[in-house]
C-alpha cells in the first residue's frame, strides 16, 4: 500500500491565489474615493447654510448675499446681509475645498421667493459637485464627479441641464 504525498498541488496554490487577487481587486474597486465623501459633506453642509439664509432672508425682507472668498483669515465664504444671530459657520470642514460661483461673483438668496437659476461648483483634489437651483426650488446637487468627465470649465455657460447661472 503506497501513501499519497501531502501537501497541495501547484494548480491548487494558483487557483487560490487568483481568487484572492480576484477578490481583492473587487472589494478595493468597491470602496469611496475618501475625498468625494468629504466633498459630498462640504456640498450637504453647504446646502443646509444655503437654504437656512434664504429662509432667514425670506422671513426677513433682508437681501442676503453668498460670496465664495473670505474676507478673513478665519472664513472661506461670507453671508453678507444676515444678522449676526443667524450667520452660520463661515469656513469649511475641509481647508482644501474650493468653490467658485458659475457665471457670477455671488449668490443671491432674498428677499424674493424667486431668485433665479444659481450653480456653485466645489472642488477638493480632482472631484467636484456642482450644487444649483433653478431659482424657486431649494438647492441640491445637480452632478458630482471628476473635472475630466462630468462638469464644464466654469467659463460662464452652463451645460444643457444645469441648473443655470446667474
Amino acid at each position: 500500500m503506497r501513501l499519497r504525498p501531502r501537501g497541495f498541488t501547484l494548480l491548487e496554490l494558483m487557483v487560490v491565489v487568483a481568487i484572492i487577487a480576484i477578490s481583492t481587486a473587487v472589494v478595493s474597486m468597491a470602496l469611496p474615493d475618501p475625498s468625494a465623501s468629504r466633498l459630498e459633506r462640504e456640498a450637504a453642509r453647504l446646502i443646509a447654510f444655503l437654504e437656512s439664509a434664504r429662509a432667514e432672508a425670506r422671513a426677513g425682507g433682508l437681501t442676503v448675499i453668498w460670496v465664495p472668498q473670505a474676507n478673513g483669515p478665519d472664513t472661506d465664504y461670507q453671508f453678507m446681509g444676515l444678522p449676526p444671530k443667524a450667520m452660520p459657520a463661515q469656513q469649511w470642514l475641509e481647508r482644501e475645498v474650493r468653490a467658485e460661483v458659475v457665471g457670477a461673483r455671488s449668490i443671491t438668496l432674498g428677499p424674493e421667493p424667486v431668485v433665479g437659476p444659481q450653480s456653485i461648483v466645489l472642488r477638493l483634489e480632482k472631484q467636484q459637485i456642482l450644487i444649483g437651483t433653478d431659482g424657486l426650488g431649494p438647492f441640491d446637487v445637480v452632478r458630482a464627479g471628476t473635472p475630466e468627465i462630468d462638469l464644464p470649465p466654469l467659463d460662464g455657460n452652463p451645460a444643457p441641464g444645469d441648473a443655470g447661472a446667474n
